[in-house]
This record gives structure tokens, sequence and C-alpha cells, in this order.
């Protein structure tokens, strides 16, 4: 992500949740100065804070600090579906593996 829009990119997100900077830095365990800092890019959160703000926006971690890399996305879909897979059970497992085995043909 460019640095210059980071700081519109979090105040825009802050405004579209009708948050103030008040509660934003409440909701943080940080500062209002801290928060109008980061919103005039004059410094950037952590990736602790950049968490809980996702979190508390109702956005992705990726989409504040920009694309992910190839890589790393296919890792994380893979790990993704290990997950899903891991949930089903054996009937729906069957049923995925064929699906798949339809799939590659």
């Amino acid at each position: 992500m460019e640095n210059e829009n980071y700081g519109t990119l979090v105040k825009n997100l802050r405004i579209q949740n009708n948050l103030t900077q008040n509660q934003v830095a409440e909701a943080l365990g940080v500062t209002p100065g801290y928060i109008s800092n980061v919103e005039n890019n004059r410094t950037a959160m952590s990736l602790r804070i950049l968490t809980y703000y996702a979190r508390l926006v109702g956005c992705s971690l990726d989409s504040l600090v920009g694309e992910l890399e190839p890589e790393y996305a296919e890792t994380a879909l893979d790990r993704e579906l290990y997950q899903a897979i891991l949930s089903l059970d054996m009937e729906a497992k069957e049923k995925l593996l064929k699906t798949i085995e339809i799939w590659k043909k």
C-alpha cells in the first residue's frame, strides 16, 4: 500500500463505522493523538494494533495493508482448505475426494 493512502484509508474506515478518534483510541488501548497521527501519516500502526483495528471496523487485515504476496495467498488458501476439510465427517470427505477426482479429469 502506498504510504500516503494509509492514513486516509484508516480515517475513512473509522468514519464509515461512525466512530470518533476517541472511540477508536479507547477500543485499541491507545491515545486519540496516536489515532490522529496514523490518520495524518505521521506514524504507522503496529501489526497488533492493525489486527485489532481491522476487527473493530469489520475488514480484513490484508485490505488494510495491501494485497498479499501470491506465494503467501496460496499458502493461506491451502491452510484454509485443510482446516475446512478437517471439520468434515468421513462421508463428506469421501464425497469431496470423488468430486476433486472428477475435476482433475
